[in-house]
């Protein structure tokens, strides 16, 4: 069994508009989303055997918050040029190419990437947009990360930083 967590970066900032889109840090309401969005994953009881990220800063942080929230390692933590603004095959990729001794993959992109992948491999899921800071965790029936395109995928659980239907626990 494999188990992919896709997560959307936490909100930016557009504080420095002519900064390069890789720089761009966090907002102040992303820099909290991150934060809940991990003591939500360790409600959810996730626990990443490995989190790849793309470079962009916004990511990076956004890996690094949840990271901390899960007590991951944050030498651990891989960064992954082919994540930035990814297409859903690059996506998938990354994925793919992952060692099988890892049994489940946390992976921090962008839109619209993240969005049509989930979208491609949960097809009841119909999500026009993840929002910024959302987790969507899928399982596949494979002990192959080479293998999981070819596998149905099922939906662990699908959170976010807005949910109504989770108690919130603010900062």
């Amino acid at each position: 069994m494999k188990r992919l967590t896709l997560v959307r970066h936490a909100k930016s900032s557009w504080a420095a508009p002519a900064a390069a889109d890789r720089d761009r840090p966090l907002s102040n309401r992303g820099e909290r989303d991150s934060r809940k969005m991990g003591r939500r994953l360790v409600a959810h009881k996730a626990r990443p055997s490995l989190i790849v990220t793309s470079p962009a800063l916004r990511a990076q942080a956004t890996a690094k918050a949840l990271a901390a929230a899960l007590s991951y390692p944050l030498e651990f933590l891989q960064v992954e040029d082919d994540l930035y603004l990814a297409a859903p095959s690059n996506l998938l990729d990354v994925a793919q190419k992952q060692q099988d001794d890892y049994s489940d993959l946390l992976i921090v992109g962008h839109n619209p990437g993240l969005t049509d992948l989930v979208n491609q491999l949960l097809s009841d899921m119909h999500l026009d947009n993840l929002p910024t800071g959302a987790v969507v965790a899928m399982d596949f029936d494979t002990d192959a990360w080479s293998q999981i395109h070819a596998c149905p995928a099922r939906l662990a659980y699908y959170d976010y930083p807005k949910n109504p239907e989770v108690l919130l626990i603010e900062d």
